[in-house]
């Protein structure tokens, strides 16, 4: 399967992270800036082929008007496994569940990888068909992120207490802790749930500590899992540059 990756960011992201093979790259023949120059140079050292197209053939291929005149045939996303949470040093890692909207999804990616998360977890579900709207709405960290697909959340979370990863899932519960009570100093792992079903049974059992956010007022609903996830994976990056 081939996907079209649209705009600068995107193609960038997707031919540097090794993640996926990059099939063509078509470039507007009038763009001159040094970003395009860095494109081709890039493209040229992988023997990615590139072609100059007129805008109008750009604009006739690209599904948005957003693309910049840089456009790229991609193949499906290379997945990771826990082997590359484990070689990091106190491994953060997040198991995000019942995420549905590719473009909470990809919101979800940019705020934790720029928050230094090692690995995303995610049950199995063809995202694939929506790698070029991941791809942008990430600014390109869906391509460089870890993702681990799991089939048995139950297994792969023993995997992860068997290597000395703490479990903590974000839920209001009557013995969960405030979040910057918790200590990520440590290997963690951030279960965070989608906001119409949260997590499942299997999740909230295996987990070792409930986190919530608390409030500045009475407002009772939740927040939105990918505001929840930067809450969270800021707070992660702030205990470890203080430790």
């Amino acid at each position: 399967m081939s996907l079209l990756f649209e705009g600068s960011i995107a193609v960038k992201a997707a031919m540097l992270s090794g993640n996926r093979d990059v099939h063509e790259i078509i470039i507007d023949s009038k763009r001159k800036d040094k970003d395009t120059a860095f494109i081709k140079r890039q493209a040229e050292s992988r023997n990615i082929p590139v072609t100059l197209k007129s805008r109008e053939e750009i604009d006739a291929l690209a599904s948005k008007t957003t693309h910049g005149g840089i456009l790229a045939y991609v193949g499906e996303r290379k997945y990771q496994t826990l082997d590359n949470v484990y070689d990091n040093e106190n491994p953060f890692v997040c198991i995000l569940e019942g995420i549905e909207d590719p473009y909470n999804f990809a919101y979800m990616l940019r705020s934790l990888y720029a928050a230094g998360c090692n690995g995303v977890i995610v049950g199995e579900r063809n995202w694939s068909t929506a790698g070029d709207i991941i791809a942008k709405g990430s600014a390109g960290a869906s391509e460089y992120i870890p993702i681990i697909v799991t089939n048995n959340f139950e297994e792969t979370i023993h995997s992860l207490k068997e290597h000395g990863i703490t479990l903590f899932s974000a839920m209001r519960t009557d013995d969960s802790i405030p979040y910057y009570e918790a200590d990520f100093t440590k290997g963690c792992c951030i279960a965070i749930g989608g906001e119409m079903r949260g997590l499942s049974k299997i999740i909230r059992n295996e987990t070792d500590c409930n986190i919530y956010i608390p409030y500045a007022n009475d407002f009772r609903n939740s927040l939105t899992a990918t505001g929840a996830g930067s809450v969270l994976g800021f707070e992660v990056s702030r205990q470890r540059s203080i430790k």
